[in-house]
């Protein structure tokens, strides 16, 4: 990406509202992160056993929680923006889950294992690039990723195949290209986005062929 744009002009980001000059984020939006990620690692690592209701009472005081920290210290304009943000992202990205996660399902019980093994399977050049390829345009969270994956790999998917999908489902998916996009610009998600497939593609043959 530097080799692609060394010669773009940077401009310096312009500051925002409660963000000191020479950080790049605020004190209180660097606690709403944490409070934001704690939300979501908390109630799988509090309630390990019991009832999902736990799970979700659990998911429900830390996110009161940061509701509360966020409308104390922070600006409700800033908030706004937040928020705006977030349900952009709600818009484009949870339709795609739905169906990533009902096509991964479908796929996995009704792909016939022959068209695996021709296509997706050994470890040549080919089926690495076709097996990144899944992974680019695929919504995966981890938890349906690794599944799937282990369901193609018992259908004669070869090892660097999954090695590949495995690269590129978190760096890329549909959702993940409309946020680069919209955020760095359609010219470096034309760069970015073809850039992690050839990786993807290349490491996958090669540890396909020489490590594993």
């Amino acid at each position: 990406m530097s080799a692609a744009f060394k010669g773009e002009r940077r401009e310096p980001p312009p500051e925002s509202a409660g963000t000191e000059k020479g950080r790049v984020i605020g004190g209180a939006e660097l606690a709403l992160l944490v409070l934001v990620l704690l939300s979501l690692l908390l109630p799988n690592y509090v309630i390990r056993t019991g009832s999902y209701g736990l799970k979700v009472l659990v998911w429900a005081i830390a996110m009161a929680v940061t509701a509360v920290f966020a409308w104390r210290l922070l600006p409700a304009s800033r908030i706004r923006e937040w928020m705006r943000e977030t349900w952009w992202f709600v818009r484009i990205i949870f339709p795609l889950l739905l169906l990533g996660v009902f096509l991964v399902g479908v796929i996995g019980a009704l792909l016939p294992e022959d068209w695996i093994r021709a296509w997706l399977g050994g470890d040549g050049l080919v089926a690495a690039f076709l097996a990144t390829l899944i992974g680019a345009v695929s919504y995966f969270a981890t938890m349906t990723e690794a599944p799937f994956v282990d369901t193609l790999m018992n259908l004669g998917m070869g090892d660097g195949p999954a090695l590949a999908l495995l690269l590129t489902g978190p760096g890329l998916s549909l959702p993940n290209w409309l946020a680069i996009s919209r955020v760095f610009g359609l010219k470096k998600a034309l760069v970015y986005v073809p850039t992690i497939v050839v990786l993807g593609t290349l490491v996958g043959w090669f540890f396909g062929n020489f490590i594993l």
